[in-house]
């Protein structure tokens, strides 16, 4: 862990240069893997996609980032975050590339579903900032990398249909996606050259056994099994949207055997868990390595409620705007940009809260204020002079994303050897959380849209009053069997 010499974020050197290069990392990945939201009226006339085929590819762009948070949050703690990061950004530029050349919904289909995997890149930079970032500065430098890099949605939905206009003709849109994958290949190898795991001296501790997340006592394994299944039930979701119950895109038997494999999967990862922890049942852990995954658990049900209602409404604001009060795209997406703009300041804002304030104190208090928000949006129409409806959305904005800063201000300090895999299931639920509501979007009206995520939050708020502090310090154990406490306080 590098000491504490003061944040001096203009400069670009050793940990500052490692926060600047990770947000620029996820600000990246964001900017492909939300790239279509802003052109999707000229990519829907382009392909001839009705407006269920365009929802569904609000739906697929999101689905596979639920499985690839846990895999890639696997994947960082055995190999670190510079290699994992330079991979990702290295392969998902295919089908970024795929997608800008797309002829039919079904090629469309597929690239988007692929380039869920891109989403999973955020993980990576949570394990990074808080290898090279102590306890009282880690809820800031979380804040930053999650809060900049978050804006990529927002950079990508003002300057991409500018883009498209400069190249012109109805093949504009397809440059604009294809620069923007473009860039995603060429940082790939930025990243590689210019980055390490750990500063230098520092150990990069690896989970004990991979395949599964390690828990600490019988209860916690339960509660492991239990809080995987919602993340295969958005899985059996997405697959009802796509089965002939939905679009069609799924026959009948192609549906049935999805949710076979789905059963199958999670039966596998059941006996991998047991496998990795089936020590618990025998003997009890030592009470200096322990962790209590009720922390995880609490962490995913407010990022299903934060992070997954701005994966959702950052795809249908535009929409939303356009059709509300009759506006054209352009103006609509920088409008709606508006509302992933505020990840500049109330992420980090929310990270720095929890830093001086407390990490439950601050979450409870920003809960309350984003399912007040999401209420308030519900009631936005026609009616409405438009200022108040930007200045009401951008509100609602600053609670949601200054609520993903402060749970990830806590995330790094359950477990440091676990750090990407709890990054990656928390990650995972804000995703799951984005499938569900995009689901519900399909379904209902705008206004029912917001009072189903400002109810989710009401859940978040109470699930909130179970969890702990942070406090003291964690162990873990040196390749040499010496022991290293982390101060998480």
């Amino acid at each position: 862990m590098s000491d504490p010499v003061g944040f001096k974020l203009w400069s670009f050197t050793g940990k500052i240069k490692i926060l600047h290069l990770s947000w620029m990392a996820f600000f990246i990945t964001f900017v492909v893997w939300f790239n279509h939201a802003p052109l999707l009226a000229v990519i829907g006339d382009s392909l001839g996609l009705s407006s269920s085929e365009i929802k569904t590819l609000l739906i697929l762009n999101v689905a596979l980032t639920i499985p690839a948070r846990v895999l890639i949050g696997m994947l960082t703690d055995k190999y670190g975050p510079k290699l994992t990061y330079s991979v990702i950004l290295f392969f998902c530029s295919i089908p970024c590339f795929m997608f800008a050349f797309a002829e039919n919904f079904e090629q469309a289909a597929i690239a988007r579903f692929l380039l869920g995997f891109i989403g999973a890149g955020f993980v990576i930079g949570i394990r990074m900032v808080s290898e090279w970032f102590p306890a009282n500065e880690l809820g800031t430098a979380e804040g930053i990398y999650g809060g900049w890099g978050n804006f990529g949605s927002a950079a990508g939905a003002m300057s991409l249909p500018a883009i498209a206009l400069f190249f012109g003709g109805e093949d504009g849109w397809r440059y604009a996606i294809a620069l923007s994958g473009l860039l995603s290949l060429i940082f790939s190898f930025i990243w590689y050259f210019n980055v390490t795991d750990t500063p230098k001296g520092s150990t990069y501790f690896k989970p004990k056994q991979t395949g599964a997340m390690e828990v600490t006592s019988v209860g916690d394994f339960w509660l492991l099994l239990v809080m995987k299944l919602p993340m295969y039930g958005a899985l059996a979701l997405l697959t009802w949207k796509l089965s002939p119950s939905g679009v069609g895109m799924l026959s009948d038997t192609m549906a049935a055997l999805a949710y076979l494999s789905l059963v199958a999967l999670y039966i596998v990862e059941l006996k991998q868990t047991y496998k990795v922890n089936s020590h618990v049942f025998s003997k009890p852990v030592d009470e200096i390595h322990q962790y209590k995954f009720k922390q995880v658990a609490v962490l995913n049900i407010l990022y299903f409620a934060t992070f997954g209602s701005e994966l959702a409404v950052i795809s249908m604001l535009p929409l939303f705007f356009a059709e509300v009060f009759s506006l054209d795209m352009v103006y609509a997406g920088l409008l709606a940009s508006l509302y992933a703009f505020m990840n500049l300041m109330s992420r980090p804002g929310g990270g720095w809260l929890s830093d001086k304030f407390g990490r439950k104190k601050t979450l409870l208090i920003l809960t309350a204020g984003l399912a007040i928000g999401y209420f308030a949006m519900s009631s936005i129409n026609s009616s409405w002079p438009l200022i108040l409806a930007v200045l009401t959305v951008m509100a609602c904005s600053f609670f949601v994303q200054a609520g993903e800063g402060a749970v990830f201000a806590a995330v790094p300090l359950i477990k440091r050897r676990l750090t990407g895999q709890i990054a990656g299931m928390t990650g995972a639920y804000g995703n799951v959380g984005a499938v569900v509501y995009l689901t519900v979007l399909s379904m209902v009206e705008y206004q029912t849209f917001f009072i189903v995520i400002a109810l989710t939050a009401v859940v978040g708020f109470i699930t909130l009053l179970f969890m702990e502090e942070p406090q003291g310090t964690i162990t873990e154990v040196r390749e040499d069997g010496s022991l290293e406490l982390i101060n998480v306080s």
